[in-house]
C-alpha cells in the first residue's frame, strides 16, 4: 500500500492506493485560514499536524490493515507558503499562505533585481516565499532574527513525520530563490534577502526518498518499520502526477480555488515577461509552465456566500446548455491576480449590470470571468512557446458541464473529462511514494486516465464569447487606476 497527503488551504487529504494503483480509501482532516488584515492569509501549523493526524486517524480507523502494509509516503502541498522555525524547530509566527499580498512592495524590489529573473526564470509574484521573507524582515525583525529553517508547508509535515529538514524541486521552485535550471539553491538570490543555504531544506528529486517515517508515528499507525516519504511536490505538480501530465505537451485546467492552466515541458522554457510560472516538475529532468488566477471557484463561493445559495444551486439555475453572454462581465480579481498581471492590488468588479441582472445572469458572468482568466493565461503561455491543443479539467468546479462548456468556447480547444475516479494531487503524492519506495519508473506509473468525455468548443458561441473576451481584456487597464 501507498499513502499520499495533500495539504491543501482547506483541508488535509489521505489517500491509500494499492500496488495496481487502485484506490483503497480516503479521508480528511479539515481547516481554516486566518485573515487578520486585508490582503493577509495566515494558518497555524500546528493545525495541519492536527488535520493530518485527522484524516490518519479516520483511515486507521476504516482499514487499520491496509494502512499498516503501506511501504511508501508521498506528500504534496499548497506552495509559497513561509514556515519560519527556530534553532529548535519551533514555530516563530502563523505561516504566510500562497494567496496572501502584504509583501507586494517587497516583491517588486525583488523583481526590480535582474538577478531574480535570469536565475529563476519567473517573476518575483507576492505570493512567493522570498518577498514573504523580505516583509518578515521590514516589520517583523525580531522573528527574523531567529530563523533557522525556512520550510514549505508539505516540508514541515515532512519534518513532523521523518524529523528532516528536506524539500524537493517543484515545490521549490515557487521560493525565488532556486536556480530552476540547475535544479539547487542559488547562494546569490538567498543573500539577496539575508539568508543562506543554511537557512534552506537540502534538496531531492519529488521522486526519491526524502526521509524515512519516524518510529513513533509507524507505531501509532501499526506500520512496520522502513516506512519511505518521498520528496513529493507542490500540489500542482503533485496533480499532474496524478494526472499523467508529465510528458511534454500534456496540460490540464484545475478548477480548484485558484485556478490552473498546467503545461509539461521537456525541457527548461522560461519567459517571465510572459507572467507563466516556469518550476521544475516533480520527476528528475522534467519541467512545467502554468499560468496562474489566484480566485477560480472562490469567485463561486464567494457569490455563494453573498447570495445565500450554495456553488451548485447557483450553476443549476443556468441549465444545461451554454448560453452568449449577457453583457455583464466579472473580473475574478478578489485576492489580485498573477497570470498574466502581476498585481496584488487591483481587486473584482462587475461591470454592465442593469435591474434585468437577475442572480443567474451574475453567476453567469462569474463563470465566463474565470474562464476568460484562463484565456489569458493560454495566451501568456503562448507568448511562452507553448502551445496547446487540449486540455483535461480536474478540481472540484470541474464538477459543473456549464463551467466547462464554457471554458472550452472561451480557449476555443477541447476539453477532456477523466474516466471516475480520483486523479488530484493527493493520489499524485501517493503515485510519488510508490515510486520511492519501489524504485518504478515514474513514466509508467504516472500513467494517464481515461478520457470519459470530451466537451468541445461550441461553434454557434465562438464569436459571441470572443466578443465578450475583448471586453474582458478591456477592462484591466480601465479600472486598474481606481480599483487599488
Amino acid at each position: 500500500m501507498y499513502l499520499g497527503l495533500d495539504l491543501g488551504t482547506s483541508g488535509v487529504k489521505a489517500l491509500l492506493i494499492d500496488a495496481a494503483q487502485r484506490i483503497v480509501g480516503s479521508a480528511n482532516g479539515a481547516l481554516d485560514v486566518s485573515r487578520p488584515h486585508p490582503g493577509w492569509s495566515e494558518q497555524d501549523p500546528a493545525d495541519w499536524i492536527r488535520a493530518a493526524e485527522d484524516a490518519v486517524a479516520a483511515l486507521r480507523a476504516a482499514l487499520p490493515n491496509e494502512l499498516a502494509a503501506v511501504r511508501g509516503i508521498g506528500l504534496s502541498g499548497q506552495m509559497h507558503g513561509a514556515t519560519l522555525l527556530d534553532d529548535a524547530d519551533r514555530v516563530l509566527r502563523p505561516c504566510i499562505l500562497w494567496n496572501d499580498t502584504r509583501s507586494h512592495m517587497e516583491a517588486a524590489k525583488l523583481d526590480a533585481d535582474p538577478r531574480f529573473r535570469k536565475i529563476t526564470g519567473n517573476i518575483v509574484f507576492p505570493g512567493f516565499t522570498a518577498p514573504k521573507l523580505a516583509w518578515v524582515k521590514n516589520n517583523e525583525p525580531d522573528i527574523f532574527a531567529k530563523v533557522a529553517k525556512v520550510l514549505l508547508p508539505k516540508d514541515f509535515l515532512r519534518l513532523w513525520l521523518t524529523g528532516e529538514h528536506i524539500s524537493e524541486m517543484s515545490d521549490s521552485a515557487g521560493t525565488s530563490w532556486l536556480d530552476v535550471a540547475q535544479r539547487k539553491w542559488s547562494p546569490e538570490l538567498l543573500a539577496a534577502t539575508d539568508l543562506d543555504e543554511r537557512h534552506m531544506p537540502s534538496l531531492v528529486e519529488g521522486t526519491e526518498a526524502g526521509g524515512t517515517l519516524r518510529t513513533e508515528l509507524a507505531g501509532a499507525w501499526g506500520m512496520g518499520s522502513g516506512v519511505v516519504v518521498a520528496g513529493g511536490a507542490g500540489d500542482n505538480a503533485a496533480s499532474a502526477c496524478g494526472m499523467g501530465t508529465v510528458k511534454a505537451g500534456a496540460a490540464f485546467v484545475s478548477l480548484g480555488t485558484s485556478g490552473v492552466l498546467f503545461a509539461a515541458n521537456g525541457s527548461y522554457l522560461p519567459n517571465p515577461e510572459s507572467a507563466v510560472h516556469t518550476f521544475c516538475h516533480a520527476l528528475p529532468q522534467a519541467w512545467h509552465q502554468m499560468g496562474v488566477i489566484l480566485s477560480a471557484t472562490d469567485s463561486l463561493n464567494w457569490l455563494s456566500e453573498i447570495t445565500g445559495r450554495k456553488a451548485g444551486e447557483l450553476t443549476a439555475e443556468l441549465g444545461d446548455d451554454l448560453k452568449a453572454p449577457t453583457g455583464v462581465t466579472f473580473l475574478p480579481y478578489l485576492s489580485g491576480e498573477r497570470t498574466p498581471h502581476n498585481d496584488a492590488v487591483i481587486r473584482g468588479s462587475f461591470t454592465g449590470l442593469a435591474h434585468e441582472s437577475s442572480r443567474a445572469v451574475l453567476t453567469q458572468a462569474v463563470l465566463e470571468g474565470v474562464a476568460f482568466a484562463f484565456r489569458d493565461s493560454l495566451e501568456a503561455l503562448h507568448a511562452a512557446g507553448t502551445e496547446l491543443t487540449r486540455v483535461t479539467a480536474i478540481g472540484g468546479g470541474s464538477r459543473s458541464r456549464y463551467w466547462l462548456k464554457a471554458i472550452a468556447t472561451a480557449l476555443g480547444i477541447p476539453v477532456d473529462i477523466p474516466a471516475d475516479g480520483d486523479f488530484g494531487a493527493a493520489f499524485g503524492a501517493a503515485r510519488l511514494g510508490l515510486v520511492a519506495a519501489e524504485r518504478a519508473d515514474p513514466f509508467a506509473i504516472c500513467a494517464p486516465p481515461e478520457t470519459a468525455e470530451t466537451i468541445d468548443p461550441d461553434p454557434k458561441l465562438s464569436g459571441a464569447f470572443a466578443e465578450a473576451y475583448q471586453r474582458y481584456s478591456a477592462l484591466y487597464p480601465a479600472i486598474r487606476g481606481v480599483s487599488s
